[in-house]
């Protein structure tokens, strides 16, 4: 039984049940899954895969639209971006007309232990770029980073500055030693030499983590919304989804978490200019195409404030920013961010066509 299901028994019996059968029932219907929309594989590098969302046949393709391809973050599975139909932002840019690609990192094993970020930026993000800017002979693409993954976009764009046109980030924090970030201040005396040498970290071990961040409103207090709301089937449907994505993390290479949390939330190195990737110093003032960067107003992740801190650190004199009224994951599944983070984009991206 899963851990979710496991909490919610202890405090209510028929709605575990509920939930049970639920789960059940999603790993085997066909009608009930999560990540809705069609895609391929086009290209990959070890365990990660490039995918290409198919075009729906009632959206055209926008003219002069450059590519634009989603890096999301390490620690998570990205069809959290395309749950279901009605809160799914990859549908909602395709059904803009654009063409989307999606990074999906995979499962590193013992093989992988010892990628490093150098890896996963120059390697495998870079190498996907090459591989959309190959297929469709352009210059440049725009780039739409995911937390994590926003951090992983704004290193490779100062790096690769010609290869991206627009950049998009997206609940991505940039200043990690903020008053709030409680992550941080969580992971600040964590020995990474250590963590380092033990080998792949899995990924129950992260999802702990980010549970005891804050451990009733994650936990116990969401069982309880439940049950008060909306329980009816399509609200039990809804929640399992989300729960089945947040138990679903990925384990971790050794050397490229440790690299992560050493160099970004013990150090601070991207805003102190100390960052260095494969021999090359990472200098946000380097990024001077336009930047949209979207964040969370109540997020316990990325708080606020370490991700606002962007615009100081930026060369670009076309940076737009906007806090949004929800939580962390609220940004990808609540149904007012899928509605206005969508909407935000696509006209973002149109203006600077």
């Amino acid at each position: 039984m899963t851990p979710f299901a496991t909490d919610a028994e202890a405090l209510f019996p028929e709605l575990a049940r509920r939930i049970a059968n639920t789960l059940a029932r999603l790993r085997q219907a066909r009608g009930v899954t999560v990540g809705c929309s069609a895609k391929r594989a086009v290209w990959n590098c070890g365990k990660t895969t490039l995918y290409q969302y198919l075009p729906l046949g009632e959206a055209p393709a926008r003219a002069g639209a450059r590519p634009v391809l989603i890096c999301f973050a390490l620690v998570n599975r990205p069809y959290v971006l395309d749950l279901q139909p009605d809160r799914s932002l990859v549908r909602r840019l395709l059904v803009a007309g654009l063409s989307l690609y999606l990074i999906d990192w995979g499962d590193p094993d013992d093989a992988d232990r010892c990628l490093d970020l150098e890896d996963y930026i120059e390697r495998h993000l870079g190498g996907c770029v090459r591989h959309i800017l190959d297929s469709h002979a352009g210059e440049a693409l725009d780039l739409l980073g995911v937390c994590q993954g926003g951090v992983l976009s704004l290193c490779y764009t100062a790096l690769h500055r010609r290869r991206v046109a627009n950049l998009v980030t997206l609940t991505t924090p940039v200043d990690f030693h903020t008053p709030d970030n409680l992550l941080s201040k969580w992971v600040r005396g964590l020995d990474t030499e250590l963590l380092m040498r033990s080998g792949n970290v899995p990924g129950e071990v992260l999802n702990g983590l980010f549970l005891s961040l804050m451990p009733l409103r994650l936990t116990q207090h969401k069982y309880v919304r439940l049950l008060t709301g909306n329980c009816d089937q399509r609200a039990v449907e809804d929640f399992v989804r989300m729960e089945r994505w947040i138990f679903d993390s990925p384990p971790q290479a050794a050397v490229a978490l440790a690299q992560f949390l050493r160099w970004f939330y013990q150090e601070n190195r991207l805003v102190r200019g100390t960052l260095r990737i494969g021999g090359r110093r990472v200098d946000l003032g380097e990024i001077r195409q336009p930047v949209l960067n979207l964040y969370a107003l109540e997020d316990h992740i990325v708080p606020p404030a370490a991700s606002a801190a962007m615009q100081r650190y930026l060369g670009s004199a076309d940076y737009t920013s906007c806090g949004i009224d929800t939580g962390h994951i609220g940004m990808y599944v609540s149904r007012k961010a899928a509605h206005e983070i969508p909407a935000r984009i696509i006209s973002w991206l149109r203006d600077r066509q």
